[in-house]
């Protein structure tokens, strides 16, 4: 799987902060791997019409069992709907067994900053 490009549910306001999410998954096995790929379009679906999702990308590493995120929010709130609702809930349950060192990280950004670019994900989540 490629990269899923930045993806922008709903425009955000110009000049106004919103919350940045970046994950980092390592499976354990490959199957595991397989597993996350297979969720991943229910979650992408859910993410293009999630309230408050401002924009969102995925980079996929499956041969490396690892996957990248991002995603900017209205606020840390509808984040936090949008993972205990849709297929996401599900899915992160599902996986939590398969994964390794989980990295997570959030921060504030101008929205005119947006998309994040991959380098900054990855100098965040060290």
């Amino acid at each position: 799987m490629p990269t899923l490009p930045w993806t922008v549910p709903n425009r955000p306001p110009q000049a106004t902060e919103v919350h940045v999410f970046a994950s980092r998954f390592e499976t354990r096995t490959l199957w595991g791997a397989l597993k996350f790929l297979a969720r991943t379009p229910g979650v992408w679906r859910q993410v293009g019409g999630a309230p408050g999702a401002y924009g969102a990308s995925l980079k996929a590493e499956p041969f490396r069992r690892t996957f990248w995120t991002v995603s900017a929010w209205e606020s840390p709130e509808a984040l936090k709907t949008f993972a205990h609702s849709g297929s996401h809930a599900p899915a992160s349950r599902g996986l939590s067994a398969q994964m390794r060192d989980p990295r997570f990280a959030s921060w504030p950004t101008p929205s005119d900053e947006l998309p994040v670019s991959w380098a900054e994900v990855r100098e965040r989540l060290r």
